[in-house]
C-alpha cells in the first residue's frame, strides 16, 4: 500500500492534540458521542467507548476541527491509525470476510 506521506512538525501536531482537547469538551462533540454511532463501523456503542478520531489524520496534515473529526469505536480507531479514508477502505477490503462491507 501507498501511502501519502505529508511533513508536520512536532509543534502542529501538539496544537492540533490541544485543540481536539477543547473541542472534546464542547456541546457540539457532546451531541456527537451521545448518538453513539461509530462513524467507521456504523454499530452501536455506549457513550464512554466512543473515541475522537481524525477523518484525515494529524500528522497526515488533518486538523482538529468540526469537519474533520467523528466518533470511532476502540477497534476501529486502534485499527484505522494513521489511514487516510481511502486507505482505510482498501485495508477494510484485505480483511477476512469483511469484503469492505463494514
Amino acid at each position: 500500500m501507498d501511502y501519502f506521506i505529508i511533513e508536520v512538525s512536532e509543534e502542529e501536531i501538539k496544537r492540533e492534540r490541544e485543540k481536539a482537547r477543547e473541542l472534546r469538551k464542547s456541546q457540539w462533540w457532546k451531541n456527537r458521542v451521545a448518538k453513539g454511532l461509530c462513524h467507521w463501523c456504523r454499530a452501536k456503542f455506549p457513550t464512554a467507548e466512543l473515541s475522537m478520531d481524525h477523518i484525515v489524520p494529524v500528522i497526515r496534515g488533518g486538523k482538529s476541527s468540526r469537519g474533520n473529526v467523528v466518533p470511532s469505536c476502540k477497534e476501529c480507531n486502534n485499527r484505522k491509525k494513521h489511514l487516510l479514508p481511502i486507505e482505510w477502505e482498501e485495508y477494510l477490503t484485505t480483511l477476512p470476510g469483511e469484503g469492505g462491507n463494514r
